[in-house]
């Protein structure tokens, strides 16, 4: 079973936090209404068991809390794949919500990098500063040791915007992770 628990503290934050790549329960509670909904729908929708308690300094704003969270979920993804033998390693999903469409495109390379094309037409989702969102991908690219594509076809709610990237950025991974019949690192170097 490949299933991670990490906690970490900062003077800024403390979190929490597990992922089970194989599936389990869900349970978020960061402070962010609107981001407890986000990593609700990638654990849902990436078939991950997750559960994160962040306690942040909201009184600041989010942006601590939710950077924090995607070093932690980052970091928890990378441990989770060791050196990631046998995994499928790409991934790839369009998701539309409503009149918004979302592509995420991904590769477990140990090569952190982010390409992120999303612009967001309203600067909040209830307490989420939609510009955070940027933030999150970053922190969990680079910590997960992804090369890690995201872009928003077109879309008018930063709400659907921001969930069709989720989503997608979910079933992208759920096919990269997936284990293959060869007990092998797909790369032709033989490491990743």
């Amino acid at each position: 079973m490949r299933s991670v628990e990490i906690t970490r503290e900062t003077r800024e934050t403390r979190i929490e936090l597990s992922l089970c790549l194989e599936g389990g329960e869900h349970a978020v509670d960061t402070g962010i209404g609107f981001f407890d909904h986000m990593l609700l729908s990638f654990a849902v929708h990436g078939g991950f068991g997750l559960r994160v308690m962040c306690q942040g300094d909201l009184r600041v704003d989010g942006h601590h809390t939710v950077e924090d969270i995607g070093i932690v979920l980052g970091q928890a993804l990378q441990q989770a794949l060791g050196d990631k033998r046998g995994i499928a390693r790409f991934g790839s999903a369009y998701v539309p919500m409503d009149e918004a469409l979302g592509f995420c495109a991904l590769d477990c390379s140990g090569r952190p990098f982010l390409v992120f094309d999303a612009p967001m037409p309203q600067a909040m989702c209830g307490q989420y500063d939609t510009c955070l969102t940027v933030e999150f991908m970053r922190a969990f690219a680079v910590h997960a040791g992804l090369t890690l594509h995201l872009k928003s076809f077109y879309g008018d709610n930063a709400h659907h915007i921001t969930e069709s990237l989720f989503k997608a950025l979910a079933r992208a991974l759920r096919q990269a992770v997936v284990l293959t019949e060869k007990d092998e690192i797909l790369s032709a170097k033989g490491v990743l």
